[in-house]
């Protein structure tokens, strides 16, 4: 469950370091708006690990890239994100990982497990969509756990398009990983 703190600040990296430290609390900045999330369902959890190790695996066998879950994703003071998995190819991760190890550039792909408030969504949907799209994301994946759906995002001409929506019984297959599939229900928990 997440909230938008808007207070018409512009906000900044700078100011969310000020934020007292709660564990289990998630801050996110986009486009200077404050998102403010608590530690997510138990399913939402599983769902994510279920889409890192799938992408893991698949990383491990071929050696193009890393999977890693929730990493801090800082492209500027007012665009500060924790997606909940990307993937990144090796050159990618050598031209954006900073020494405090957070990427300062768009991963290959994104995830975003979607929780159940009104709010998640739209920032899901919207302003994450929104950001992703302007700062270079090549794919974007909305995973649905409670309808065991995935909607896939690519660039279309400089911007990130539904191109499917997959549900369990289909196979997910991506330009950006040569030789992956998976089965979307491999994804969701029972």
């Amino acid at each position: 469950m997440s909230q938008m703190l808007n207070t018409g600040v512009c906000w900044t990296t700078q100011d969310v370091e000020l934020l007292p430290e709660n564990e289990g609390t998630r801050y996110e900045i986009v486009d200077g708006e404050l998102f403010v999330s608590r530690a997510p369902h138990f399913k939402h959890q599983q769902t994510c690990g279920r889409i890192f190790q799938e992408l893991n695996i698949w990383s491990e066998s071929t050696g193009l890239g890393e999977a890693v879950i929730n990493p801090g994703v800082l492209f500027s003071e007012s665009d500060n994100v924790i997606p909940d998995v990307v993937w990144a190819t090796k050159e990618t991760l050598a031209l954006t990982l900073d020494e405090a190890g957070h990427l300062t550039g768009a991963p290959d792909l994104v995830v975003e497990v979607l929780s159940s408030s009104n709010e998640d969504l739209r920032r899901d949907k919207e302003a994450k969509l929104k950001l992703y799209s302007s700062r270079g994301v090549k794919e974007y994946w909305i995973a649905d756990w409670r309808s065991r759906k995935l909607e896939v995002y690519r660039r279309e001409q400089n911007q990130l398009k539904l191109v499917e929506t997959l549900f369990s019984s289909d196979i997910i297959i991506s330009p950006l990983l040569p030789g992956f599939s998976c089965s979307v229900n491999q994804f969701f928990p029972v």
